[in-house]
């Protein structure tokens, strides 16, 4: 990075990258741990809605109903998204004063963390009360930490990226996800090869414990990640001038208002709708339908392999036609498909099954490969990691209660029902086609040069 830097506010045509050409391998390793704490971020989150679905509702509610203690474990998962904004505002204030880097450090470290400690805790058989509380104060732990991982991961990625392949670049660290979810789903299948009575006794905790060896290995990633080229020029800048750099709720609010409301709705399909397309599938398959875990388990690992295809795709699509855009046609196509994706999955038949949860997660993909553009660029350096973290968060804690909405509202039905899936399905879908036509009229640029 050369000396000379100035921070400018262009209009968009006077966009140009913070990187140039020749540091193509630098941005690859800066967005690679992007990836690893966003895979992990997911692993974590991923398990837990898992685990949610079809372990903690017996073994910490147990002295409940069946739907009660399932509504109750999803409940506690719920949580976890409702302490995400507040993460949010925290590591968004400390990113944004502080730089980058040492917030991320920070929430990856509290993430890992908490994941392992949940493979330790007591059941409700050991300690009574006391498991389900200790469970719920693990998972808003986690919760806070995650509210400033994938905000913070993407900022700096894209940050470091120049204008022109953003969206790749976004795509890569999104694809964190369904790695995740693979690495999730795949410790769940393998441990639903044990005996039952093995999984509810020890065997559940083996995925959360492997957070610790994994929040190692992606400690010394990111311990060897540059801070932000964009957020340095800001921050030379303001010494230089003797301003306080902000990274304030309320400058954020005042100033950028309608993008927070945008780019929440942008993103409620490829957070909420990948919930609904995976955790409330995996419930409402085995609890409603009747179907093992087993094939439900590696329903998700197809889906998650069908996600990786989807983020290559629309990643690169997205350099081509606008990220903007591929969120506005992801939504929409979320709203087509929401009613034959829930007809296929309440056939009961594992192979119909499949096919929807597949293309399920394939859709809800779309938008999300490059909904991190998308947010990057409706908010100003200054307040950018608090913006794009607690927009994303916000539409975190939406949906991370939407499994506890479907489950509410399938108690009014009869029987297992399409209706309330589909249903939220195509009200998200609207939201996020909304969010992304609106976000082009309030999106912003950076214009960092560096002399040679």
């Amino acid at each position: 990075m050369a000396e000379n830097q100035t921070l400018q506010r262009p209009t968009p045509s006077e966009v140009r990258g913070t990187a140039g050409s020749g540091e193509s391998a630098g941005v690859g390793k800066i967005a690679f741990s992007s990836f690893v704490g966003t895979a992990l971020e997911w692993y974590d989150f991923f398990l837990f809605g898992t685990a949610s679905a079809l372990v903690f509702n017996h073994l910490f509610f147990a002295t409940q109903s069946p739907t009660v203690a399932l509504l109750s474990s999803f409940a506690t998962f719920g949580v976890g998204f409702l302490a995400r904004p507040f993460g949010a505002i925290l590591f968004g204030k400390m990113g944004d004063r502080y730089g980058r880097r040492p917030a991320l450090i920070l929430s990856i470290v509290v993430i890992g963390a908490a994941t392992g400690i949940i493979g330790l805790l007591p059941t409700y058989f050991t300690i009574g009360i006391a498991a389900p509380i200790l469970l719920t104060l693990a998972r808003l732990a986690q919760g806070i930490a995650v509210g400033g991982e994938w905000g913070g991961a993407t900022t700096l990625a894209l940050e470091h990226a120049p204008e022109e392949k953003r969206a790749r670049y976004a795509a890569l660290v999104q694809a964190g996800s369904p790695v995740g979810t693979l690495l999730s789903s795949g410790a769940f299948a393998l441990v639903f090869l044990l005996p039952a009575e093995t999984v509810d006794s020890w065997g559940w905790r083996l995925p959360f414990l492997a957070a610790f060896p994994f929040l190692l290995v992606a400690l010394v990633i990111r311990m060897q990640v540059e801070e932000s080229p964009v957020y340095q020029a800001f921050a030379d800048e303001a010494e230089q001038e003797e301003k306080q750099q902000e990274g304030s709720v309320r400058l954020l609010l005042s100033q950028s208002g309608a993008s927070v409301f945008w780019a929440v709705c942008a993103s409620l399909v490829g957070i909420g709708g990948f919930f609904i397309m995976s955790t409330y599938v995996l419930s409402y398959g085995t609890n409603e339908l009747g179907v093992d875990r087993q094939p439900m388990v590696n329903a998700t690992l197809l889906g998650a392999l069908a996600q990786l295809t989807t983020l290559l795709i629309f990643g690169r699509l997205g350099e081509k036609v606008g990220a903007d855009k591929i969120v506005a046609w992801g939504g929409i196509a979320t709203v087509v498909l929401a009613v034959p994706l829930w007809a296929m999955v309440n056939t009961g038949n594992i192979v119909w099954i499949t096919l929807a949860i597949i293309l399920g997660l394939s859709v809800v993909t779309v938008p999300y490969s490059v909904v991190g553009v998308v947010l990057t660029e409706l908010f100003p350096v200054q307040y950018r990691y608090t913006g794009v973290a607690l927009s994303a968060n916000i539409a975190a804690a939406i949906s991370g209660l939407l499994p506890f909405l479907i489950t509410w509202l399938n108690t009014f039905a009869d029987g297992p029902s399409i209706w309330p899936a589909a249903g939220v399905l195509i009200g998200i879908g609207v939201l996020t086609a909304a969010g992304g036509f609106a976000a082009r009229r309030h999106m912003t640029s950076d214009n960092v040069v560096a002399a040679a």
